[in-house]
């Protein structure tokens, strides 16, 4: 059961990061709320190419954290406490 649970937390506080960043980069536009999209932006800027003749592997990962993703993070979770009630 707590393993479901985990499971349950992450996926919530995924969407809720995935959101937040929809949010702030549409928000970046607008004078009045931009510092939402005030952030970082974390991984490999440029993909690691492996290429092993008969195949090419390519792995790149970045991660964009902004001040609207963490307040998506903070509601998701109030969201899953608020649900498990």
């Amino acid at each position: 059961m707590k393993v479901r649970n985990s499971w349950v937390i992450i996926f919530i506080m995924l969407i809720g990061l995935i959101i937040g960043t929809v949010i702030g980069s549409y928000c970046g536009g607008i004078d009045a709320l931009s510092w939402l999209n005030y952030g970082q932006v974390f991984g490999l800027t440029s993909p690691l190419v492996l290429d092993l003749g008969a195949f090419v592997l390519t792995l790149g990962l970045t991660i964009k954290i902004n001040i609207a993703s963490v307040i998506g993070i903070v509601i998701a979770f109030l969201f899953y406490k608020l649900l498990v009630r």
